[in-house]
């Protein structure tokens, strides 16, 4: 699959992916950002491939009807209920225990819609999991992706998110008009 990806978003549509996880992370909470067009999903699918990085993602429970939901599975999807985020969060915490190696991918703003404030969630989880955050990037304007920095939650939530957002105010997203920070950090940063 993967040198399949890497024709397909690579030499087909012109994109550059790069980074890579370190040898020693064998788990981790991957973040990705910009996100703000479902093609954020297929181009991230494919740079996973190309990076050769087994993925698992959290969906809306909403998507996974026939035949989508089976495709969304083969992909690396867990439908999730957002009603029930207690239940989610245990399961989570499960697959980091269980398993040699888990890369979780969550996208920090939670959709695809304009919001004013990142959800926490992904910084918890990887703090409550004592497992790393790999600053996973996509970029339309320059057509680049992949893997940047990984950081290590302090516990220090606020102080955190600064850092990250900050690492992320490079890149472009699809629609610019839907990518936003959180609004504390950029009074703080102004």
């Amino acid at each position: 699959m993967q040198k399949i990806a890497h024709f397909i978003l690579c030499r087909l549509l012109g994109w550059e992916i790069s980074g890579k996880l370190p040898d020693s992370v064998n788990k981790a909470v991957i973040t990705v950002a910009p996100h703000t067009s479902l093609w954020d999903f297929v181009y991230g699918r494919l740079a996973f491939w190309v990076l050769h990085i087994d993925v698992r993602f959290m969906i809306n429970e909403k998507y996974f009807f026939w035949p989508l939901g089976g495709l969304l599975k083969l992909l690396g999807g867990h439908p999730v209920k957002q009603t029930r985020p207690t239940r989610v969060l245990l399961e989570v915490f499960d697959h980091f225990k269980n398993n040699d190696t888990f890369f979780l991918v969550i996208t920090p703003e939670g959709t695809r819609e304009l919001v004013h404030r990142w959800k926490r969630g992904f910084y918890q989880i990887a703090l409550q999991n004592e497992v790393p955050i790999a600053m996973a990037f996509i970029d339309y304007r320059d057509k680049k992706g992949g893997i940047g920095p990984i950081f290590h939650p302090t516990g220090n939530y606020e102080a955190d998110i600064m850092e990250i957002e900050t690492y992320y105010r490079q890149f472009h997203a699809k629609h610019p008009e839907r990518y936003n920070l959180s609004e504390t950090n950029l009074k703080k940063t102004a």
